[in-house]
């Protein structure tokens, strides 16, 4: 039987080790997806920490029902291998997209097409053995995506950051003003909602982040300003440039700063998506809330719908690729460390 070649998490709060185990083989509509490429998120750091910071120095235990050694990554393309009985022959050999935002099919969020909500999920490299590996099995064939004529990097981006960015975004669209936007965090779910944000909004982008190497990337990828948070008075610049502040914000950070950052710059009856996962604590006067009329709504991943429609937004070439680098699998832990230490700009994908 072929061996499966995995980057494991073996244990909490330590780097990454080689694991080799026996090819799995599909049963049902199970398809076994031969990985090519595999992005790196920054949620795969709370991963393998085993928590995710709630602020005030308390935290989220991510270990639950976890078994060691685990698989870690969600970024996922690649070509099929072997189906399962349940599905058509004619698959294997393709090249696809893995959709990895899997619910457990039974309950009443699965049954809407939330399966992105589901108590039970089972998604790739968050609950069940993802695509830091030779090989990955996917749960059912629905979940693979036609990606051609697309670069099979870009492909597996889209299924985690993309799709993020993508849906953060949507809750933006139809609200009644939309006289400005601002993307606040510009890591790699940053960078792709700003390229989707030029192709789903008329108005001007606006981006803000401590780095300057990616406010400048941003620039020279069709922001109109960007913000550092840190320089003093910005906000105050920020409110007489906007004449009042932004209608639209997504906070892709998810910080307390940058949560603080955004209800600053909010203008009235105002909307913020928070999308980000760094952590920690946030809270707001409620006279505050309800004197700006704001709306705030937290959002982590799209739906399979959604990431579908992505995908076709992209393979009809209305979507500008963002910057990604290509490093080989087996240095996946060199590439968590510089994600960790802030040093990496736009994606990195994972080749085999």
């Amino acid at each position: 039987m072929a061996r499966m070649v995995r980057q494991s998490l073996v244990k909490f709060d330590a780097p990454l080790c080689e694991t080799i185990i026996d090819t799995p083989k599909p049963q049902g509509r199970e398809v076994l997806v031969r990985v090519e490429r595999c992005g790196l998120c920054h949620s795969d750091l709370h991963i393998q920490d085993g928590y995710a910071d709630l602020g005030g120095g308390k935290r989220l235990d991510t270990t639950r029902g976890m078994t060691l050694p685990f698989t870690l990554g969600h970024e996922i393309s690649g070509v099929v291998d072997e189906v399962g009985p349940d599905v058509a022959k004619d698959l294997i050999g393709k090249k696809r997209a893995v959709f990895p935002w899997i619910g457990c099919g039974q309950c009443r969020d699965c049954a809407n097409g939330d399966e992105n909500l589901c108590a039970k999920q089972r998604f790739l490299g968050v609950a069940i053995d993802g695509g830091f590996a030779s090989h990955v099995l996917v749960p059912d064939a629905k979940y693979l995506l036609e990606y051609d004529p697309l670069p099979v990097n870009q492909a597996a981006t889209l299924m985690c950051s993309g799709v993020t960015a993508y849906g953060a975004l949507k809750r933006l669209v139809d609200r009644p003003r939309q006289r400005n936007l601002l993307l606040i965090g510009l890591g790699g779910v940053g960078m792709m909602g700003l390229s989707f944000a030029q192709a789903m909004f008329t108005q001007k982008v606006a981006v803000a982040d401590l780095s300057p190497a990616a406010r400048e990337s941003a620039l020279q990828n069709g922001a109109s300003v960007a913000y550092d948070p840190a320089e003093p008075d910005v906000i105050k610049r920020m409110i007489k440039e906007t004449e009042g502040g932004f209608d639209a914000i997504v906070d892709f950070a998810g910080n307390e700063k940058s949560m603080a950052f955004a209800v600053a710059a909010v203008a009235r009856g105002g909307k913020i998506v928070v999308s980000g996962l760094m952590g920690g604590n946030f809270s707001l006067p409620m006279v505050q809330w309800v004197y700006k009329r704001m709306t705030i709504e937290g959002f982590m991943v799209g739906t399979l719908a959604e990431g579908k429609e992505l995908m076709a937004l992209a393979r009809a070439g209305k979507i500008k690729p963002t910057p990604m680098k290509e490093e080989p699998m087996a240095d996946v832990q060199k590439w968590i460390e510089e994600l960790r230490a802030g040093k990496v700009v736009g994606r990195i994908v994972l080749k085999n």
